[in-house]
């Protein structure tokens, strides 16, 4: 990769295209139809994006519209998706004793977020045993909920708890229970906590859970891991309270909990969203939550809970004129700007993705539209009830949203980049100049 200079961030692109185009092909047979009948091309390409780019957002039925060929084709897409192509691929690498390349390495370390390759073919084999494990504790959890609910048809309760654990886990909101999601199981205590469970594990990011398990304590913890488990433990019972007050007579507090938790990237709902249109408040704060997301490194999208703990650590410190840290350590300047890089770029793709929508087709209400592409560029997979009535151009263009999501913003931005294989020195140095910036246009008095 390095002899012919090919851009990580294109390999990462391209194999993601890759399998979406290959899921494509597979959900657009007859034989993944529901009834022998083909969903047909759009359809089929808009399942595979939302499955690989773990949205959850679906034109189709997924019970009554695909067969049961079909829902393992999106099974498998899911667990593609929320773990990458590259990971697994590595893993069998190793399994079989292959010898890992330095570009794929270099390759691994850019789709994993990490700043050295040092451990990363260990991490590649902990990363796929932990999600193993955890989708499979995820399985028999669902098997108790769903037993009852199934009269006891063992078959039908495993697939179903399978297929379950693998959307909750890789927190791509796909569900075989109908239309309604999880609406009917609003109530049932077990499935709710499980499914929270395994959306929390899969999206707190494989980086904290090594770090859990390795370290096992608070005081060793990385800088990063406290961040995560400090914000994700606020966002989550932040947001059940302001849901529940805005929402008051029309959600339940265990409702309240799992939107609160599903709303960041998973997609799975026990409360109809379309009822937000009466609750305008309730509206913002879960736009709000699925723009944040998961945390890096997890199987979640969003702008991520680091990228929010930076910008608001920072904004604290400037606002007091001092340096940003955090738990006794300085955070990089390079890394308070990329944060702040992220939101800006996240804000207005979804701003102008909203107005390319609304424009594209008439009808659509602007509250709809913006949660329908917050939903999409977030990887969540909540909607609104407008999925299925989009136009043939939405449709399509949800799908270059949720891969852009999928992938980030940052990594679409870095193909331009031609210093990728070292940091780039500028041989001409400029002079320094200050531009006014918001309000401070009246600080000139002062001089």
């Amino acid at each position: 990769m390095k002899t012919k200079k090919i851009h990580p961030y294109l390999i990462i692109i391209l194999t993601f295209l890759a399998v979406i185009l290959t899921g494509t092909f597979f959900l657009v047979l007859p034989v993944s139809g529901g009834n022998g009948k083909s969903i047909g091309f759009v359809n089929a390409l808009f399942e595979s994006t939302s499955a690989v780019c773990v949205t959850g957002l679906s034109t189709v039925t997924v019970a009554t519209d695909l067969s049961l060929f079909g829902k393992i084709i999106l099974a498998f897409l899911m667990e593609i998706g929320g773990l990458s192509i590259l990971t697994i691929a590595i893993f069998f690498f190793t399994i079989l004793g292959a010898k890992i390349s330095v570009s794929n390495k270099f390759l691994l370390r850019e789709a994993l977020n990490q700043n050295s390759m040092k451990g990363l073919t260990s991490l590649v084999i902990k990363i796929v045993i932990w999600a193993t494990i955890i989708q499979f504790v995820g399985v028999i959890l669902n098997m108790f909920a769903l037993m009852p609910y199934f009269d006891g048809n063992f078959p039908k309760a495993l697939a179903y708890s399978i297929f379950h654990s693998i959307a909750s886990f890789n927190n791509a909101g796909f569900d075989a229970f109908g239309s309604n999601s999880m609406i009917d199981f609003k109530d049932n205590l077990m499935l709710n906590t499980s499914t929270m469970f395994l959306i929390i594990f899969g999206g707190i990011g494989f980086i904290v859970l090594n770090d859990i398990f390795k370290k096992r304590s608070w005081k060793n913890f990385q800088l990063h891991t406290k961040i995560v488990l400090i914000t994700t433990g606020i966002l989550i019972f932040g947001g059940a309270i302001l849901i529940k007050l805005t929402a008051w007579t029309d959600i339940s507090w265990l409702q309240a909990f799992f939107t609160s938790v599903t709303c960041r990237t998973a997609g799975f709902t026990t409360y109809d969203m379309a009822g937000l249109v009466d609750h305008p408040a309730t509206y913002i704060i879960i736009i709000f939550l699925m723009i944040i997301g998961a945390s890096p490194c997890s199987t979640g999208g969003g702008i991520k809970t680091t990228t929010l703990a930076i910008a608001i650590i920072s904004t604290y410190y400037y606002a007091r004129g001092k340096k940003v840290k955090a738990f006794k350590r300085k955070i990089d300047e390079a890394l308070i700007f990329k944060a702040f890089v992220l939101i800006g770029l996240s804000t207005m793709i979804i701003i102008t993705a909203t107005i390319i929508v609304c424009a594209a087709q008439s009808g659509l209400g602007f509250m709809e539209a913006l949660f329908e592409v917050a939903s999409a560029f977030s990887t969540t997979g909540l909607s609104m009830g407008i999925t299925s009535s989009l136009n043939t151009f939405n449709k399509l263009f949800i799908c270059l949203i949720m891969f852009m999501g999928r992938l980030g913003p940052l990594t679409i931005i870095g193909l331009v980049n031609k210093n990728w294989l070292s940091e780039s020195d500028e041989e001409i140095q400029y002079v320094e100049e200050s531009v006014i910036v918001g309000w401070e246009k009246h600080l000139w008095l002062l001089d």
